[in-house]
């Protein structure tokens, strides 16, 4: 008789935040043998792609009450409801060994559904500051992962500091050798997130067209920027003359990061996870609109240790922006230095003691 095979259900709300690390831990649990099931809303189904063809994805009914006018608030918790109830049905029907939320709206009816029946479960948070949905959680859940640390928690709730696991497409080019700026042709990678991407469409194109001659005749830009604003910032970088590959998503992220002799970035905690393990210089620019102000708070151990420049919003200019700009690729020691810093900070082991993490739940869930 053949062994069952243990199940792992992966819970994220659908934002690369949320997505990379569940993508990240379900490539090492295939690995070792279990099956995985990814949970998620129609706006994670966007990033299942990316994830490994033998996850087998679930689209839940989930909703948010951030978004959207009145109905859409009022009818939110029977929404949620729906799901919760599905999920419970199926989890009645196919145990989980484990669960685990990566934060997000769609992750409740997952995680409350383990709560209720009681399955082993536990939470990832990626940033310095608790997301609502994990803050909710974190006293109902058997552990809290931290991928940020110091993170702040609600009293009596147990962490484990994991840091925030990276695709195995990020892991494969770990501490790929720098190529420091020089004269010659330099990569510029600005990325920002679906929700902070605009300000960086706003302010980067024109702080790159005002770099000295000599540094801006080698630069090259890969930005990505939202739908909306790719043909103004195509366009501008045609009109300034510079080259630039202008898009709404990079699928190949890690290749690019390598390449590049400088990334623009808000400070989301898995663009900083990248950053770190691959190690490149970064200029982040925090979302002050983040929930918690929590990407400052991620930012701060890469700009302690010399990896990163960290320009709040509020000091945000196109003058400011250029001079840092010019600052790094003006100065291949300094760039070089910044790229072994950050490569510092990298923990390119938590995929694998996040997936320690939930065998040993499910260990103890079947001694229970």
């Amino acid at each position: 008789m053949t062994a069952r095979q243990p199940l792992l259900i992966i819970a994220a709300g659908g934002t690369g935040g949320h997505m990379f690390p569940a993508q990240a831990l379900a490539e090492v649990m295939l690995r070792r043998g279990w099956r995985v099931r990814l949970s998620t809303d129609a706006r994670g189904a966007r990033y299942v792609g990316g994830f490994p063809h033998s996850v087998e994805i679930e689209q839940v009914a989930s909703a948010t009450f951030a978004r959207g006018g009145l109905l859409n608030k009022l009818l939110a918790p029977f929404h949620i409801a729906g799901g919760v109830l599905g999920a419970s049905l199926r989890m009645m029907q196919d145990k989980p060994d484990v669960v685990v939320g990566f934060g997000g709206y769609p992750s409740i009816p997952a995680l409350t559904a383990a709560w209720l029946l009681r399955r082993p479960r536990m939470v990832h948070e990626q940033n310095g500051v608790l997301g609502r949905v994990n803050r909710f959680f974190a006293r109902r859940v058997d552990v809290v992962a931290c991928g940020t640390w110091p993170t702040t928690l609600p009293e009596g709730t147990q962490a484990v500091h994991v840091g925030n696991p990276v695709r195995a497409a990020v892991l494969e080019r770990a501490g790929a050798g720098y190529i420091a700026p020089g004269d010659y042709p330099m990569s510029v990678l600005v990325i920002g997130g679906s929700q902070g991407a605009r300000i960086l469409s706003d302010m980067v194109p024109a702080a790159v067209a005002a770099l000295p001659e000599a540094i801006l005749r080698n630069v090259r830009v890969s930005h990505q920027a939202r739908e909306e604003d790719i043909n103004r910032v195509a366009r501008f970088y045609a009109g300034a003359g510079i080259d630039a590959d202008v898009q709404p998503f990079f699928r190949d992220v890690p290749r690019r990061m390598t390449e590049a002799q400088l990334v623009i970035s808000r400070a989301g905690a898995s663009s900083i996870a990248d950053v770190s393990i691959i190690g490149r210089p970064a200029i982040l620019i925090p979302y002050a609109a983040a929930a918690g102000d929590h990407q400052a708070a991620n930012a701060r151990g890469l700009a302690a240790a010399g990896g990163a420049i960290v320009i709040p919003e509020s000091r945000l200019t196109e003058t400011v922006l250029r001079e840092q700009i010019g600052a790094v690729l003006g100065d291949p020691t300094g760039a070089s230095m910044m790229a072994q810093a950050a490569l510092s900070c990298g923990m390119p082991d938590a995929p694998q003691h996040l997936a320690d993490m939930v065998e040993d739940l499910a260990n103890k869930g079947q001694k229970q």
